[in-house]
């Protein structure tokens, strides 16, 4: 596991370390790349401490789940990466957690091949690869392990998906944003008008 990825993703910021686990779990995953950077922002591994608020922060913006969700990397537009556990298996899939559209969308690959097998032979429908470099001809600066690049207005309330919506965010900040505007708008009707926001301190 992470070989033919390591290969592939070049760090460009954080140390890779020597995992005392092997296999195929979250736990090696975080010891040979937790808090790593690749190419420049793209993609990242959670640390311990990202990992404590990114399960905070998913668990508060999708509720409806109702069981622990366990992220272990994010993009450079704060999408989280989290096991799918519904289904109980000890290799579970991946869910994809979207605050910029609010939606949760099911990653059909397992987690013990997703890095070595998904993000490298077609990283396009899990990182919007196109796009990001898109953003990065006119932003060329890395992003910090804690920034991500977050819609000005996000698609579930109208926003468009191109590069004028974006803007570099703090990734808690961000989430708790959309998060926030998630749960006010999630049962309101397709269509229906929006006269204001509040957002509570």
């Amino acid at each position: 596991m992470l070989e033919i990825f390591g290969k592939r993703f070049d760090v460009t910021d954080g140390i890779p370390g020597s995992p005392e686990s092997v296999g195929n779990n979250v736990a090696y995953l975080f010891g040979r790349y937790g808090g790593c950077t690749f190419n420049g922002g793209l993609y990242r591994v959670h640390s311990t401490e990202s990992f404590r608020k990114a399960s905070t922060m998913v668990t508060e913006a999708y509720p409806e789940f109702g069981f622990p969700l366990i992220p272990f990397g994010f993009d450079w537009l704060g999408r989280q990466f989290v096991l799918d556990l519904r289904s109980g298996d000890v290799d579970p899939e991946i869910l994809l957690l979207e605050p910029g559209t609010g939606e949760a969308l099911e990653i059909p690959r397992k987690f013990s091949t997703y890095h070595d097998d998904e993000l490298v032979r077609d990283p396009e429908p899990s990182l919007c690869v196109s796009f990001f470099n898109e953003w990065k001809s006119e932003n060329p600066a890395d992003l910090a392990f804690d920034q991500c690049v977050g819609y000005k207005v996000p698609l579930f309330l109208g926003g468009e998906d191109y590069v004028h919506n974006l803007e570099v965010s703090d990734v808690e900040v961000y989430w708790s944003l959309m998060g926030e505007l998630r749960l006010a708008t999630m049962n309101l009707a397709p269509g229906t008008r929006i006269s204001g926001i509040e957002i509570g301190e």
